[in-house]
């Protein structure tokens, strides 16, 4: 390796070593307000004053360069900087302005004002901003001055790749407080799970949704996908929708930073109850919804809605097949979807196999996929990835496109995955690997023929899983395969341990749900 290899070798990872160090010395600093602030709040502190910083860093740029080029005149015209995907921020709303005051006793009101100021100046960030959050926490001045001074000396804008450092940043501080917060944390998808999922249905252009879109990393990650594989961003149009209101306003946030397009609805609703997106067919839906989210709706209430038309009405209990049929409802005659449920979905009751039936039927499960435990940092149950194909007959029509109606891809990856930071991620080469085999699943091309591989994918004809009265869990298809002399007991009894927790876990949730339905009735169990 050359002088200069080596030289510009190790000042990358010396770069890198100082943007971790950015980011843990943020985080340490917010964490320090846990005994003022719960983290379900304080993530709104820091997160929003991030936001400030970055935007108010951007405008100061480009008003330098307004100036230097001799276009003074146009300096507080905010068009000049909307044009760019920037935001226009009066003088008292500036980064600068801020630390100059951070140790005055009203530093509070004087965030409140600049936050609420630059929503009124930016129509495309109507809804996104907190509204006077500051004063009403009552932070101590102390408390909030050392926040803004870590910030200050601590987040300074990079001279390249910009948003990838942003959005670093950002993704960091989602993931922390995800951590924190633990199944409060619902807000959070982790990225090599949603790597994977936009890997597969590959969305290259159209119109993309998300009907539970927490803080938008779905759609984070639909761009990035677009990037990495040189397509075009202003292709894609972007909608979204999300019920709780601070979550609304972080996806908002989070989406601005990026310079991404979105309609995530003036407001945070619920998608049952509201939908926002009336009439919208989409061409790929990404979803994370809430794990066995129940009483989604009043025992006599969206009886007859037309999500589920033809279809039997999802029961009040659990939300996940409302969540499918709702998602396929959204789905253009040719869209594609992937969501995660908790692996319970793959069995339920008796109303829910009833939904499950119709869709085998109807030949719009493509793939079923088995995440590894301990992805999730709200949850530690087993997860699945459900594949929807709206118009699998019509696809094989596409050049070198199999026929593969009436059979689902079933794989396994619950042995696959790498601990960090005590959770397990799927690495760039497994999302390949499944990318491929999938792929490969579909192609006619003799030279990337399927094969089913024990203990990891298998691919079922309906004929078979009517055999298994309609189970879609993984493990009656993907076969274990008998190694006795090379078995890890330890490794295979800890499998079977959390095998056993989530059941018992499932129990639980099945039993509240029965004693909350005798309660409705009158009768106390």
């Amino acid at each position: 390796m050359t002088n200069k290899k080596l030289n510009n070798k190790t000042k990358k990872i010396t770069n890198n070593k100082k943007d971790k160090n950015v980011e843990s010395k943020l985080w340490d600093t917010a964490d320090k307000l846990r005994g003022s602030v719960e983290p379900s709040e304080y993530k709104h502190i820091v997160l929003s004053l991030i936001f400030l910083k970055f935007i108010s860093d951007f405008y100061e740029k480009k008003r330098e360069e307004l100036i230097s080029d001799g276009k003074k005149k146009y300096i507080d015209i905010p068009e000049f900087y909307q044009k760019d995907n920037l935001f226009y921020v009066p003088e008292k709303c500036t980064w600068n302005y801020i630390i100059s005051n951070s140790k005055q006793s009203n530093i509070a009101l004087i965030i409140d004002k600049a936050l609420s100021n630059i929503e009124k100046k930016n129509s495309s960030l109507e809804g996104a901003l907190p509204n006077n959050y500051f004063t009403q926490l009552d932070l101590e001045t102390n408390k909030l001055s050392s926040l803004l001074d870590s910030i200050n000396n601590n987040l300074q804008l990079p001279n390249n790749n910009m948003g990838d450092f942003i959005g670093r940043v950002y993704e960091y501080f989602l993931k922390k407080f995800s951590i924190k917060e633990g199944k409060k944390g619902e807000y959070y998808t982790p990225k090599s799970v949603v790597n994977l999922m936009t890997e597969l249905i590959e969305p290259y252009e159209g119109v993309v949704y998300d009907p539970c879109c927490g803080t938008g990393g779905m759609f984070v990650q639909s761009i990035n996908f677009i990037e990495a594989h040189k397509g075009n961003r202003k292709k894609i149009s972007i909608y979204g929708q999300e019920q709780t209101g601070t979550t609304h306003k972080l996806a908002k946030m989070n989406l601005a930073l990026r310079g991404i397009s979105a309609n995530l609805a003036s407001r945070a609703r619920d998608t049952f109850g509201q939908d926002q997106h009336k009439g919208l067919k989409a061409d790929y839906i990404i979803a994370n919804p809430p794990f066995n989210y129940s009483a989604w709706r009043g025992d006599n209430e969206l009886i007859d809605d037309d999500r589920w038309k033809g279809y039997p009405v999802p029961p009040v209990s659990n939300a996940n097949y409302a969540w499918i049929l709702h998602i396929i409802s959204k789905l253009k005659k040719n869209g594609s979807a992937a969501f995660l449920l908790a692996n319970g979905a793959l069995s339920a009751g008796a109303e829910e196999k009833q939904i499950r039936k119709k869709l085998i039927e109807n030949d719009l499960i493509e793939a079923i996929i088995t995440l590894p435990r301990d992805m999730f940092y709200s949850t530690d149950i087993s997860v699945t990835l459900w594949i929807i194909n709206k118009d699998r007959k019509n696809s094989t029509k596409i050049k070198n496109i199999r026929n593969r109606n009436n059979e689902i891809l079933f794989l396994d990856l619950r042995r696959k995955g790498k601990e960090f930071e005590k959770y397990i991620e799927l690495s760039s080469d497994e999302i390949t690997n499944v990318k491929n085999i999938y792929n490969n699943w579909k192609s006619n091309n003799s030279n990337k023929k399927y094969e089913d591989i024990g203990e990891y994918c298998y691919s079922a004809s309906i004929e078979e899983i009517k055999k298994n009265d309609y189970s879609l869990i993984t493990s009656e298809y993907v076969k274990f395969i008998n190694k006795d002399s090379n078995i890890n007991y330890d490794k295979e009894m800890k499998v079977i341990q959390k095998d056993f927790k989530d059941l018992i876990k499932e129990e639980e949730n099945i039993k509240n749900s029965l004693k909350e339905a005798f309660k409705k009735l009158g009768y106390e169990i």
